[in-house]
């Protein structure tokens, strides 16, 4: 079975949200998030998982105006949170389907 993607592109991302287009490359710069296709920010289309990380980066940017190490370092450490949670339910409905 094949999962259907959306994506957005840069100038719909940046639209919609009401972002700034250099936080925007600044996300990028930083690792934060990827395009899933494109060379350049006009050719740049995101996944929705993407999208979602560059909103919350540039909502902890504006909230705490703290510099973008350190949110790129807190995004690392909410992605590797997640990742667990999800391990976590998998390994809880695997204990349950043996019991």
């Amino acid at each position: 079975m094949s999962e259907a993607m959306l994506i957005v592109t840069f100038e719909e991302l940046c639209q919609s949200q009401q972002i700034n287009e250099e936080w925007v490359f600044e996300v990028i710069e930083y690792g934060i998030a990827e395009p899933v296709s494109g060379d350049s920010g006009e050719d740049w289309v995101f996944d929705t998982n993407s999208a979602h990380w560059i909103r919350k980066a540039i909502r902890l940017h504006q909230e705490f105006e703290s510099d973008w190490v350190a949110i790129a370092m807190v995004i690392n450490l909410l992605k590797q949170n997640e990742a667990l949670q999800a391990d976590i339910q998998y390994l809880k409905n695997r204990l349950e389907r043996l019991s």
